[in-house]
């Protein structure tokens, strides 16, 4: 776990400008031995000029105090060590001074200014002294020796300090980008991770959807072709007996393979571990497991992981017709195998739509076109009006099918289409891209 720039602004607690209490120790120590040795030098000064010792005393002490207020303006700091130079005060004030407006963020050609007059200040007042100081005690030197000496001390005085605030500034400013740099890394890595939390929860929520289409695939068709056969079983129980005991035949192996399909669909969303604990399932394996199951309820062999076939059309018209709808099923253009998922879509609009014509318009005739084009497969299933007052089947439903038909063929860029015809019936018609 990293700190990042927002907490260290929110540890820091130094009082007024300062970011840390050490920091302004530090500044405080420092504006006092300033303050007492501008004061010391204020004496001299004093009977140099001839001013009281007491004002030079003061003075001193209140232009070493300045040293106070270096980090916050170190400009001021600065030109006070620029203006108490002639007066040979200010040696630690000009030497912080100086470091602190090189490390600080003032811009460099200011830095250079200032640090130029100070150069030139303390060269001029060296000059000038030692020249005093040689000529009062009578010395006798060589011309050089006096400009060399003030030039060496100048530098010496001015260099040092202006170097070190530069590298220490430089140092701080990487530091701070680095630490700028980290801080948005973690934002971004922040912003990666929710975005990821809400990919999978997406992802999640489509392999739901996914699922519920395949259950919905898997049972729907088969417990309306039940409750079909139940209702003829109902008819000629008394009248055709042996036709009633083969519907009856017909209602049990439908609804044991519809009750094997669900318990298997089940059995993978309930699945246990160790301790009886439930543990999660992937939601890939429970539609795994679906669409196995969808397939089986085509009539096609376990494990070969994929979904019904157009050629398997005729197969479900079969089983509406078996159940007494009169449909008429015919098949434009040469038939050829498509990718799987436009045939398994195709397979499933024509699907449901055979079972929406048994729960809301059982008996009425029904014409499924399957045309394959030079590009795309289209396909309808249109149903006459229903005929009597016993047309629907009385099967619930949940106003899904015609929505999951459009969603599966539109995942596939497809168009789909659905509505009551003008003789009263329904139709449903789909294109699907082929390729």
């Amino acid at each position: 776990m990293t700190t990042t720039g927002e907490e260290l602004v929110a540890a820091r607690g130094g009082p007024w400008w300062w970011e840390r209490r050490r920091g302004a120790v530090l500044d405080v120590g420092l504006a006092v031995v300033s303050a007492l040795e501008c004061g010391l030098e204020g004496v001299p000064f004093a009977w140099a000029t001839g001013i009281p010792v007491a004002v030079g005393v003061v003075f001193g002490l209140l232009a070493g105090s300045v040293l106070l207020v270096r980090r916050r303006w170190p400009i001021v700091v600065v030109l006070v060590a620029i203006a108490v130079t002639p007066a040979s005060m200010g040696f630690l004030l000009g030497i912080v001074g100086l470091y602190s407006l090189a490390a600080s963020d003032v811009p460099r050609r200011f830095i250079g200014s200032l640090a130029g007059m100070q150069l030139v200040a303390v060269l001029i007042v060296m000059f000038v002294r030692m020249g005093q100081d040689l000529a009062r005690e009578g010395v006798d030197v060589e011309d050089w020796i006096v400009p060399f000496a003030s030039i060496t001390t100048a530098l010496g005085v001015t260099a040092p300090p202006l170097l070190l605030g530069l590298y220490v500034g430089a140092r701080r400013r990487l530091m701070e980008s680095l630490r700028e740099r980290a801080d948005s890394l973690e934002r971004e890595l922040q912003l990666l991770a929710e975005r990821a939390e809400e990919r999978a929860e997406w992802a999640r929520g489509e392999e739901r959807t996914r699922i519920a289409r395949e259950m919905h695939d898997v049972v729907a068709h088969r417990v309306s072709l039940m409750v079909v056969h139940a209702a003829a079983l109902q008819a000629v129980a008394r009248k055709d007996p042996e036709k009633a005991v083969r519907n009856a035949a017909l209602v049990g192996d439908m609804g044991r393979q519809a009750l094997t399909e669900l318990r298997e669909m089940l059995g993978v969303l309930r699945s246990s571990g160790g301790g009886g604990r439930s543990r999660e399932v992937p939601l890939a394996a429970v539609g795994a497991a679906a669409a196995a199951a969808a397939s089986r309820a085509v009539g096609e062999p376990a494990g070969s992981g994929e979904g019904p076939c157009l050629s398997e059309i005729e197969e479900l018209v079969g089983q509406s017709a078996a159940a007494g709808m009169v449909v008429d099923l015919s098949v434009e253009g040469e038939s050829r195998v498509c990718a799987p998922e436009v045939e398994s879509t195709a397979y499933r609009v024509v699907q449901e739509a055979l079972t929406n014509v048994h729960k809301h318009a059982a008996g009425a005739k029904t014409y499924v076109r399957l045309a394959y084009r030079v590009s795309e497969i289209a396909m309808q299933v249109e149903n006459e009006p229903p005929v009597g007052a016993g047309s629907a089947a009385g099967l619930p439903s949940g106003g899904n099918g015609l929505v999951g038909m459009k969603e599966r063929v539109s995942a596939l860029g497809g168009v789909f289409v659905s509505g009551p015809t003008d003789a009263g019936g329904f139709r449903v018609s789909a294109v699907i891209p082929s390729s």
